[in-house]
């Protein structure tokens, strides 16, 4: 029905609206939306919406009424008010319309409506396909007039071309003829004027195809005089005209030897004039240096045929042809165009009042039609219009009106089908069940269905409005945002059920006791709220300085002392707090929250159970963090990154190993740690491009690495975790290492052991691949807390790298039997044990009592570049001789003496 165009309030669907909407309005008094003031404007307190919202879904804010307070901890209503009875459908206002003014006026408004909008619609349909056959047959009949055109033109092109071909055959039959040569080789004037002049008349005469055609033939000497010229024309004594002489200079002055034009003298008929320059000797074209010495040689003819078909075509068309040098522009307009020669084109664009007369004709006929035609249709369509569509809605209309003005309880079943009976059936539903589901909306679109308290929505519109208030006044207002420490660990192991009466519990102690502190301290009422899951909020309108937040912190964290009791049962959770205030360090509530979240991970990382306030530093290591990220995905590894390699050797003290470290120094932020950029490239997905290149640079330099320490030096690469279940790291590796001419067994791919933590099925596969291809592999960081040291050990590997925190504690604790064991358990398995962190005399005693096989650390030398290590090796090498004992020393200088003596 959307062809009754929009509906006003005199139309049966205007009033159907009209009526539901003041329905809803009463049933719904006890949960509309309320508007609270803040800072000059009226706020919606609905979950998400906003005042332009409503203006845009057609609700408008109340002048009056009582505002909920943004303090209230529920979503609550006003208990004053009394509901209106479901059933009741009665407008509010004298302006409700009367059943009678609605029947008076519904049909002459629908009628009128739908002439007024069926009648432009048709006819501008009848109107578009009237245009598109008149298009249509306009361009087939430009096409058909173009092609006919194209034709006789080129018709009269080829009669052109065949003149023109006519005279070039004429001159050079008469070049190859020996009368021509006689006349330009004799030197006796008289003669050549009399005899020969007469015998190439008569030569000419007999080439020519018709006799009384007109044909000229001139020979022209440089200085473009006439050396002869015979004209077949009435007049015996005729002359060379000037526009043929002066053609003749034009073509001495130039540089061509031969030319085709088409000269048109005042007051003269057209003719086709070939030139072309004769060598006097040879007789064929002269070579350019040689022109001067040529005779120019023209042949004339008139084009009658072309001529003819020239003057047809301007009587039909009212356009001549026209020639010139150059083709036809392109253009929309009918037109022609031809070629004749090499430089010369015979073209014709016809005037646009050529189409008029029958444009015109075809104009008011297809006008006509379209006209005719669309009273016609608008006549049947408005009849069906008043027997199927205006008469049962006009009907239903009534029956509207009636329940509207409370003349009756319910609307008559229509016999009519389709959309009208089920528009009467829906509208029948509708009556009964707008002003409950209004109810149970509103209810659950404010308060979260577990706690009872403000959902997220619901915080957001309250919270926006506090920190509004605050910026605009100077105010100050606290957010803490609290989550719940081993929420998952109890909604696992005790069930969901667990999990939801520990929430439910929390919020209301929550709320117990951040009221009675806001009370106590006679503060506005703070906005409690459910944001997802295990995580709260609490919006406190409050200095910092009064202590009250951190009064509210410590009670909740109270909330958790020996842990959290639900139901006679203690659970072991507890709360980590994150403090932000508005307008110090944010000044909208979505900054606000994202900054009271940092804090609350802050606090978890500093050990939970507590809680931590907003920082600028805290703001300094999320922008420092964005911008490694930053600079991860557009950073070159070649610019920016290098390796650095640190020794691993054995208790002899030889070096077996180099491990390849990775350090960054970004133009912009400096030094970064692997620390920082690590977990950040794991968690982006940009590890890929880091590793690869590590795996790339460390095997390019293996080859400097066994030259300073031997072939059997081992270099170790850490590759990421995430990297580990890619299954194009192993063809990587290998390629790499083919590419360096490197053997896999003198590589260490070393793994963190939280790869263990979870290993599935391909990366199990992936390692495996690994090994199968020859790599060795090292357990690194082994100790470090994520997995047991049966996790570890079942797992098989040719290395285990014991952490440096795990070693500093050991040999702190002069545990050096628990040492040993953990030494013995890794060679009861086969592989072999590396101990990290080595910086103390005291840690490597220790290790090398406990039968550890490598060592690595500070002790041994720091991470070098590859210049640094090739000094420290030689260093090393020279202290090493310096510190052998002194007999060991002799007998090296006694063997040396004895072989410079065989020398």
């Amino acid at each position: 029905m959307a062809i009754f165009g929009p509906p006003g309030r005199d139309t049966f669907l205007a009033r159907l609206r009209f009526g539901y909407r003041r329905f809803a309005a009463q049933a719904a008094r006890p949960g509309v939306p309320r508007f609270h003031r803040f800072a000059g404007k009226r706020r919606c307190q609905c979950p998400g919406l906003d005042h332009a919202d409503h203006e845009q879904r057609g609700v408008e804010a109340p002048a009056g009424g009582d505002a909920i307070r943004p303090g209230d901890l529920s979503a609550g209503h006003d208990p004053g008010e009394k509901p209106v009875p479901a059933g009741t459908l009665n407008p509010v206002g004298p302006s409700a319309p009367t059943h009678h003014q609605h029947i008076g006026e519904f049909s002459v408004t629908l009628s009128k409506r739908a002439l007024f909008l069926i009648f432009p619609v048709v006819l501008l349909g009848y109107l578009l396909a009237a245009l598109s056959v008149y298009f249509a047959q306009e361009r087939s009949i430009q096409a058909l007039e173009k092609a006919k055109l194209s034709q006789r033109l080129e018709h009269a092109g080829a009669v052109f071309q065949n003149e023109v071909q006519r005279s070039k055959s004429f001159l050079n039959a008469l070049l190859n003829g020996n009368v021509l040569r006689q006349f330009v080789a004799e030197t006796d004037e008289r003669y050549r004027v009399t005899a020969l002049g007469a015998r190439l008349q008569e030569s000419i005469k007999s080439l020519s195809e018709d006799p009384i055609a007109y044909i000229s033939f001139a020979i022209l000497n440089s200085k473009a005089e006439p050396e002869y010229y015979y004209e077949n024309g009435w007049d015996p004594f005729a002359e060379i005209d000037e526009p043929q002489r002066d053609l003749a200079r034009k073509l001495l002055a130039g540089k061509r030897l031969s030319d085709l034009t088409y000269l048109e003298p005042t007051g003269d008929r057209p003719r086709i004039v070939f030139s072309l320059f004769v060598d006097p000797v040879t007789f064929g074209r002269p070579m350019p240096s040689n022109k001067a010495n040529a005779l120019l040689m023209q042949i004339a003819v008139l084009p009658d045929r072309f001529l003819a078909m020239q003057a047809a075509l301007k009587k039909e068309y009212g356009a001549d042809i026209v020639l010139q040098p150059w083709p036809l522009a392109v253009t929309d307009r009918l037109s022609a165009g031809t070629p004749l020669g090499t430089q010369l084109y015979a073209t014709i664009v016809v005037p646009d009042a050529y189409f008029e007369a029958e444009v015109l004709r075809r104009k008011v006929l297809l006008a006509c039609g379209a006209l005719a035609m669309s009273l016609i249709s608008i006549f049947l369509i408005v009849l069906l219009i008043r027997r199927f569509i205006t008469g049962p809605i006009a009907s239903l209309d009534a029956d509207v009106t009636a329940v509207m003005n409370g003349e009756r309880d319910d609307i008559r079943d229509m016999d009519e089908a389709g959309e009208i009976g089920r528009l009467t059936h829906n509208i029948r539903e509708l009556h009964g069940q707008s002003a409950h589901s209004l109810r149970l909306v509103q209810q659950n679109s404010w308060t979260d269905t577990l706690t009872g308290i403000n959902n997220r929505g619901r915080f957001n519109a309250l919270a926006a409005g506090v920190v509004e208030e605050a910026v605009a006044s100077g105010e100050k207002c606290s957010l803490l945002f609290i989550d719940i420490d081993n929420f998952k660990f109890v909604n696992d192991k005790h069930g969901h059920d667990v999990g939801d009466d520990l929430l439910k519990t929390l919020a209301v102690r929550i709320g117990q006791t951040v009221e009675a502190i806001t009370r106590r301290r006679q503060l506005e009422p703070a906005i409690l709220a459910r944001l997802s899951g295990d995580e709260f909020a609490v919006l406190v309108r409050s200095n910092p300085g009064e202590g009250t937040i951190r009064e509210i912190s410590n009670a909740i964290l109270a909330l958790f002392d020996g842990g959290f009791e639900v139901s006679g049962k203690s659970y072991p959770v507890t709360a980590s707090i994150g403090v932000a205030i508005c307008p110090d360090d944010a000044t909208n509530i979505a900054e606000l929250i994202s900054n009271a979240d940092a804090a609350m991970y802050q606090a978890k990382s500093g050990g939970r159970n507590r809680s931590s306030r907003f920082s600028r530093a805290l703001h300094d290591k999320r922008t420092r963090l964005r911008q490694i990220q930053e600079e991860l995905r557009g950073l070159d590894p070649d610019e920016q990154f290098r390796l650095v390699y640190m020794p691993i050797v054995n208790v002899r003290g030889q070096v077996t190993g180099c491990e390849a470290l990775l350090r960054w120094h970004s133009p912009i932020l400096g030094a970064v740690t692997p620390d920082e950029f690590v977990p950040i490239a794991e968690s982006s997905g940009l590890f890929t491009k880091i590793d690869w290149w590590v795996i790339n640079k460390a095997m390019s330099d293996c080859g400097q690495l066994k030259a300073l320490f031997g072939q059997d030096t081992v270099l170790a690469i850490n590759i990421s975790s995430a990297e580990l279940h890619s299954h194009a790291l192993g063809d990587y590796l290998s390629d790499c290492a083919a590419r360096h001419q490197l053997e896999p067994q003198s590589i260490d791919i070393e793994l963190t052991e939280t790869f263990a933590v979870k290993i599935s099925d391909q990366l199990r596969q992936n390692i495996d691949e690994l090994r199968h291809k020859g790599f060795r592999l090292s357990i690194d960081d082994f100790g470090a807390g994520y997995t047991s040291i049966q996790q570890i050990i079942d797992y098989a590997a040719d290395t285990i790298k014991l952490d440096r925190a795990l070693v500093t504690n050991l040999t702190a604790s002069h545990s050096l039997s628990v040492l040993k064991a953990v030494v013995a358990l890794c060679h009861a398995k086969d592989m072999a044990v590396i101990g990290e962190g080595v910086d103390t005399p005291e840690k490597l005693a220790m290790l090398t009592a406990a039968g550890c096989d490598r060592f690595q650390g500070y002790l041994i030398s720091k991470p070098l570049s590859l210049d640094d290590l090739a000094i420290w090796a030689l260093t090393r090498t020279a202290q090493h001789v310096k510190d052998r004992p002194a007999d060991e020393r002799s007998v090296s200088a006694r063997r040396s003496s004895s072989r410079e003596a065989r020398r």
